[in-house]
């Protein structure tokens, strides 16, 4: 048996010799979350969380396992990993002989779904995605695969998607699994689009309830929506790739000799992103809708606010109008009384006959011809 077997197995030894355990090698720790990247000098074990050695699609016993290591081809080896350190990958990577490039995608992670081959492997990135609830938002993960002849390693950096129920269910299956790493491989296809059904639920929901806002008149639904589409566009970009991966796997059938039961496996999941793809596309084209019907019950909001507005203030220049002009009445007479109230000697109407006569008429002159001219303007 090769050294880097010996070494990949070493938590295997250590969970087979439990008492009482001699059917199953696998499960080196329970599926949960590990500190993520803390140190560099952990031993490469430290991160993985499952791990099996499966033999003619079964999975088989710690002696099994060396004895079909050594003389048969009909076994897999698949190794889980939760955000590994670098060292950590480096030293797997040696031992399964993975291409440096595809090492440093998954040791960088925040890469986009792709689907690329270095020589025997298979490198796959898929973006899990999975709706939360309570926050009304939606959790994106990324994972890592490497495929190889004889063996899987998934390296996963985010809680998302959940292997340990992929994992139960290939181990029910030994006619699917005996068909090797693809088996798996369109297994964990097969989860991760699955996942997207409860997201584009969530999401449709959420679309709903911002339709309902928008007509309500809620000042704060513009920033929903925002934030919504960012959502949308983030999950289209986690799934619109998968067409052209599923595609490409799909091309490869004849070449690469596929079971013909995992070709119809993967056309059903095909089918499943295809539907997947255009209800996110779809989800889309509404929120822009939506954004553009909010815009415009907005502007005509905002159009009523000022024609009330513009009512309030002719109405209110209509009064200063009014008071104005009779105000400019008042103040003529006011003017006239005021100049023949300063009795000065030397005023000739004071000693005239008819100067209170002509200063009433004179007043009433000034006041009934700035009434007329006011009244002809609109003015009263």
């Amino acid at each position: 048996m090769s050294d880097w077997r010996a070494r990949a197995l070493r938590p295997l030894k250590r969970a087979a010799s439990r008492p009482g355990d001699h059917h199953a090698v696998r499960r080196a720790a329970p599926e949960r979350s590990m500190d993520p990247r803390v140190g560099n000098d952990r031993p490469a074990e430290s991160s993985v969380i499952d791990a099996a050695i499966y033999v003619d699609g079964r999975p088989g016993t710690l002696a099994d396992t060396y004895r079909s290591l050594r003389d048969t081809e009909k076994s897999m080896a698949w190794i889980g990993l939760y955000r590994p350190t670098e060292d950590q990958l480096l030293s797997l990577a040696e031992e399964f002989g993975l291409h440096e490039l595809a090492v440093e995608d998954a040791i960088v992670a925040h890469q986009r779904p792709k689907l690329e081959r270095y020589g025997d492997t298979l490198f796959v990135v898929l973006r899990a995605a999975r709706y939360v609830d309570d926050l009304e938002e939606v959790d994106f993960g990324e994972l890592h695969v490497f495929v190889g002849s004889d063996f899987v390693l998934t390296v996963r950096h985010s809680e998302a998607p959940n292997l340990a129920v992929v994992r139960s269910r290939v181990e029910e299956d030994p006619e699917l699994i005996a068909n090797g790493p693809e088996a798996v491989l369109y297994a964990i296809l097969d989860a991760v689009v699955d996942g997207y059904a409860p997201v584009v639920a969530g999401l449709q929901n959420d679309i709903d309830e911002i339709e309902t806002e928008v007509f309500g008149g809620d000042p704060k639904v513009s920033r929903r929506i925002y934030e919504l589409s960012r959502e949308v566009i983030e999950f289209q970009r986690a799934t619109r790739p998968l067409l052209g991966m599923l595609e490409a796997l799909t091309a490869g059938f004849e070449k690469y000799g596929t079971d013909e039961e995992l070709r119809r496996y993967l056309r059903d999941v095909e089918d499943h992103a295809t539907t997947v793809v255009e209800r996110v596309d779809g989800f889309r084209q509404m929120l822009q809708d939506i954004l553009t019907v909010n815009a415009t019950l907005v502007s005509q909001a905002q159009n009523e606010e000022m024609k009330h507005l513009t009512r309030a203030n002719y109405a209110q220049n209509e009064e200063v109008k009014k008071i104005s002009a009779w105000a400019a009445i008042l103040f003529a007479p006011t003017l006239i009384g005021t100049i023949y109230g300063m009795n000065f000697t030397d005023m000739p109407e004071l000693d005239w006959m008819l100067g209170y006569p002509f200063a009433i008429a004179l007043m009433a002159v000034v006041c009934t011809s700035l009434y007329l001219i006011f009244k002809r303007r609109d003015w009263l």
